[in-house]
């Protein structure tokens, strides 16, 4: 593995703690099947189809920590280049606006700086995982009705930090030699997307200039 790549897997500043699955239970025993499936080389169209006698939920719910976990690696190998000054608007490029709102402080979409924006993702993904009632660890406790509605908006603003990160940053990536990890997790992230349509088609195009993932 090459320097830039530990930079980005062990960073010691993560940009959030990484979420853990503890051994022994049925996310962590589909956490390293998972893993399996990547390391093993496969072609990422398959790697992230559904294993034979596999419940979706279960395969879904891991792979959103997952992608958090990662992508929260990559933006903080980045964090310090992305500032208020630097990035006044979360964005992706001119074309593209991302506005902030949530349930407490900002009930109506609101503009906000990119670093802004990314503290109040990050806290918001981390308390719907961390949830029971919606990401249930327990084998055998039923997912609820509202989890694929919620995964949708969790992938979908992962998705925005993508888009941040390869149209404001990439030069960045490029220096420190990364940009294969990048590039390796973006396309994982787009086909797992794709096979369980959890993002609509027209949501993905700010990457479709950058990337062509067929």
């Amino acid at each position: 593995m090459s320097h830039a790549l530990k930079q980005v897997f062990n960073k010691d500043k993560t940009f959030r703690p990484k979420r853990k699955f503890e051994p022994g239970t049925q996310r962590f025993e589909l956490h390293k099947k998972a893993q399996a499936s990547l390391n093993a080389g496969l072609d990422l169209k398959v790697a992230v189809q559904l294993p034979p006698g596999e419940e979706q939920n279960d395969w879904v719910a891991v792979h959103v920590v997952d992608f958090f976990n990662r992508i929260n690696l990559i933006y903080g190998t980045i964090s310090d280049y992305c500032t208020e000054q630097s990035c006044p608007v979360m964005s992706g490029g001119p074309k593209y606006e991302y506005r902030w709102q949530d349930e407490h402080k900002y009930r109506k979409p609101t503009a906000l700086s990119a670093p802004q924006y990314m503290n109040l993702l990050m806290d918001w993904i981390e308390v719907q995982i961390n949830n029971e009632d919606i990401f249930p660890t327990n084998v055998g406790t039923p997912f609820p009705k509202n989890f694929l509605p919620v995964v949708k908006k969790i992938l979908s603003r992962l998705f925005r930090v993508f888009v941040h990160v390869y149209i404001h940053h990439f030069d960045r990536i490029t220096q420190m030699g990364s940009e294969a990890h990048v590039n390796t997790c973006y396309k994982h992230f787009y086909y797992f997307v794709k096979e369980f349509n959890l993002i609509d088609t027209k949501e993905l195009e700010p990457l479709v200039s950058v990337w062509v993932c067929s």
